[in-house]
């Protein structure tokens, strides 16, 4: 088969599992082009994918580790290309591919369907419009706008990929807002993660270790701040920081002795399957990762942002790890690592998850799915 992936290139997470999907779908003879942008385009490149650049379809913006919804539809509306659509259009005319799986990159899904092709979309949430609750009336009625777009184009969709684990242990199940004659098109894939657990390297770090990540956002600097002040309060624990791409780490100058600062790193997976906790934001695919690899996390969740907020709270309501906020003092946040790591429920859910996620092998039950529907056999 011939297949497209289009990327939503806001955050890391879209990336990572397209990343993993594409790496399960070539290794069986598939022939597969991306569709990304800005750092997400670079990523597929470093991996050295074929990819073509498309136009960006939403820009995100904030502050001090809140999401500006504001902000972020007028830096969106300001980076609009207006010939996005029939660029789009014309990849895939140039491509002809069997097949458009679309991580939600909704210019590409239509794209797909205007030419008719057969197009999958993944997604981890479907209530966007919850985005816009409670913001004054202007972008209420945006708001409404988006919920009746996305009901119209879940019911044109050929089918609806969530990356997660089935109900009922379904992290972003809070997310998800489906009419009935949606949920016939509902594939629960599993985590779609890069490596098999067993095949991801193993890295020596002191125990026991904490690796915090903040994704593709610098506004999450606040995270790194808390993390450090909370490591000079225990020098027993020791931990690694991943800085994003918009993030430069040498502005952090006071580094406590238990505590390795690095520059963005592409692959953070052999770091998550070698540490004894995770702190995060919310986003959907860093918990995937290290739930899949039977780690608890602790989750800082972006203010204001429904997505992550809804994310963090599945995850301190089924004990997977804790949900924090940007003012959690660094006292309570090392009281909340111990927890996660002497309590030995954390390390059973999780554990439980992590059998569960190499049952289910996501990338290998998507490509399965498509051999299926679209036409088995390799072109």
């Amino acid at each position: 088969m011939k297949i497209m992936i289009f990327i939503c290139g806001e955050g890391l997470g879209h990336t990572s599992r397209c990343l993993a999907l594409g790496k399960e779908l070539l290794s069986a003879g598939h022939e597969i082009e991306f569709g990304a942008y800005s750092y997400s385009k670079d990523l597929v490149e470093k991996t050295g994918y074929r990819v073509q650049e498309i136009p960006s379809e939403i820009k995100l913006v904030g502050k001090a580790g809140g999401l500006d919804l504001a902000g972020s539809i007028e830096a969106t509306l300001k980076s609009a290309q207006i010939l996005g659509g029939p660029k789009v259009l014309k990849l895939i005319k140039d491509f002809k591919p069997d097949v458009v799986v679309s991580d939600s990159y909704y210019l590409g899904t239509l794209a797909a369907m205007v030419l008719e092709i057969p197009v999958y979309l993944i997604i981890n949430q479907s209530n966007m419009e919850e985005f816009f609750k409670d913001r004054g009336v202007p972008i209420r009625l945006i708001g409404e706008l988006t919920k009746k777009f996305y009901k119209e184009v879940f019911e044109k969709t050929d089918k609806i990929i969530i990356p997660d684990y089935p109900l009922p242990y379904t992290v972003c199940r809070k997310n998800l807002d489906f009419a009935p004659k949606i949920r016939e098109k509902l594939f629960y894939s599993g985590p779609l993660v890069k490596g098999k657990y067993e095949e991801v390297d193993q890295i020596p770090l002191q125990k026991p270790h904490i690796v915090s990540l903040i994704g593709g956002f610098g506004y999450r600097e606040p995270i790194f701040r808390k993390v450090l002040t909370t490591a000079t309060l225990d020098q027993k624990i020791s931990y690694t920081l991943i800085s994003g791409p918009n993030l430069d780490p040498t502005k952090f100058r006071e580094i406590p002795k238990n505590v390795q600062l690095l520059r963005f790193v592409e692959d953070t997976f052999p770091y998550i399957k070698s540490s004894d906790a995770v702190i995060a934001p919310g986003g959907h695919s860093t918990i995937m990762e290290a739930l899949s690899s039977g780690i608890p996390i602790l989750s800082f969740p972006d203010e204001g942002h429904s997505e992550q907020e809804n994310n963090a709270a599945v995850i301190e309501e089924e004990s997977y790890g804790r949900m924090l906020s940007y003012s959690t003092p660094p006292e309570v946040i090392l009281e909340c690592i111990k927890e996660v790591l002497e309590d030995e429920k954390y390390r059973s859910k999780v554990g439980r998850l992590q059998r569960l996620a190499a049952e289910l092998n996501g990338p290998e039950a998507i490509r399965e799915l498509l051999e299926k529907e679209i036409g088995g056999g390799v072109t």
